[in-house]
């Protein structure tokens, strides 16, 4: 009965997926048929549910959202353009470096690739174009950069895996953990960049001018604070990251609202709605593979797993290889939350076996995650992005595959070079 529940199980939601029903019906369909099969009761499916919804940590991630959705609203996104213009605008390929600064500074804000490419790329894709670059080059930077958000803290999808490894992983130091590693990420884009700009002969921005970058630091200054608002807090143990969360959301309404003013207060009620649908969706995956997850241990196929990658070789690089591997392809055909509640039991275990620490392989999982949110045939950032730009996904896809190598070079130094990841953890822990 087990092994045709693990093909019920895993089969019936490959198969689905497959057939492009959405992921979160497709977990749903084959748990709930699995579990009759076995003749579980079907209340122990909605127990597990609420379990894993039944978490303090989560608390933290709709206060990020909406934090996220008021500042992207407000005006932020067009001030960190400006702010990042003024910092590297003026070197070949200027508006490139612009955008991959940019990500990075709203990253640290909303947390969601998504997010950055709606925001950051409504206003950057036709600028660059305008300017004479490359539409594929310019659709493609945008997406590529914004992986940044998964790891430049606060990231609400660091906390989803620190619940799912079981509350052992300090939220605090993921954060601190992907700080290094997406900045670094941003900077290998903008080598990159540069040399394609050179080669293709793009243009370059205005000459630095240290007036025009205080002006645009002094607009954007509140609106960073919120990052510097959450880590202080977080890292010096005055609050939680539920708690810092809370706060953020009420400086991003001070900001927005009152300072800012570039929107009526009124505009709250939209905000909220799109925060609601984002956050329903997100809650509805978590507490869905949290049922899904525990069928999978209760027919033993995270053991089953364990035993065939470690079967194959006791090598440790070739077990990460093993692993990005799986990481990678999941990330193709799974959405992000839904893989980080599935896949951690199953791959944490046997990445700390070898000797990689938790808060190294989180940062991992977020880069290949990231990777597989601008792969097809899932991709939801090609999706945004072909929504913005009204071109087709194939064309999109097209435009990445320079940017997927220089993003796999990057998964290889996050895999190799842990001191990347744990410098900074170390140091203050």
């Amino acid at each position: 009965m087990n092994t045709i529940g693990g093909w019920l199980l895993v089969g019936g939601f490959i198969t689905l997926v497959c057939l492009r029903v959405p992921v979160m019906f497709a977990i749903g369909f084959s748990t709930v048929v699995t579990i009759l099969y076995l003749d579980i009761p079907i209340v122990m499916m909605i127990s597990q549910i609420i379990r894993g919804l039944n978490s303090f940590s989560l608390m933290a991630i709709p206060f990020f959202i909406l934090a996220g959705e008021i500042m992207g609203a407000g005006g932020i996104s067009d001030r960190l353009v400006r702010l990042s213009k003024s910092m590297v605008g003026q070197f070949r390929g200027g508006l490139a470096h612009v955008n991959c600064l940019g990500s990075m500074f709203f990253g640290g804000i909303s947390g969601s690739p998504a997010a950055d490419v709606s925001s950051i790329g409504a206003i950057l894709i036709d600028m660059m174009e305008r300017d004479g670059y490359d539409t594929d080059f310019s659709t493609g930077v945008t997406m590529a950069s914004s992986i940044q958000g998964l790891l430049i803290p606060p990231s609400h999808n660091m906390i989803i895996y620190a619940m799912a490894a079981g509350g052992s992983v300090s939220i605090a130091k993921l954060f601190m953990g992907g700080l290094v590693p997406g900045i670094m990420l941003g900077l290998i884009l903008m080598v990159f960049s540069y040399f394609v700009s050179v080669k293709r002969n793009y243009p370059k921005g205005d000459a630095f001018n240290f007036r025009f970058f205080l002006s645009s630091a002094k607009e954007s200054v509140l609106g960073l604070l919120t990052i510097v608002i959450i880590l202080v807090g977080v890292l010096t143990g005055v609050f939680t990251a539920t708690e810092s969360a809370a706060i953020a959301v009420l400086w991003a309404i001070i900001v927005t609202f009152f300072v800012y003013r570039e929107i009526p207060l009124s505009a709250i009620w939209g905000i909220l709605e799109k925060a609601l649908y984002t956050l329903a969706r997100i809650m509805a995956i978590i507490g869905i593979s949290s049922a899904f997850g525990w069928v999978l241990a209760y027919l033993k196929i995270p053991n089953a797993i364990v035993t065939s990658i470690t079967g194959i070789t006791d090598n440790p690089i070739v077990i990460m290889i093993l692993m990005n591997v799986i990481l990678l392809f999941l990330g193709m055909i799974m959405d992000m939350s839904s893989l980080i509640i599935i896949a951690t039991p199953i791959l944490l275990p046997i990445a700390t076996s070898i000797g990689i620490d938790p808060v190294h392989f989180g940062v991992i999982m977020m880069m290949n995650l990231g990777i597989g949110l601008i792969t097809p045939p899932v991709g939801g950032v090609l999706f945004v992005c072909s929504g913005i730009t009204n071109l087709p996904m194939e064309r999109l896809t097209k435009a990445m595959i320079p940017f997927y190598a220089v993003l796999l070079f990057g998964l290889i130094l996050i895999t190799y070079v842990p001191a990347i990841s744990m410098t900074v953890v170390n140091l203050l822990y």
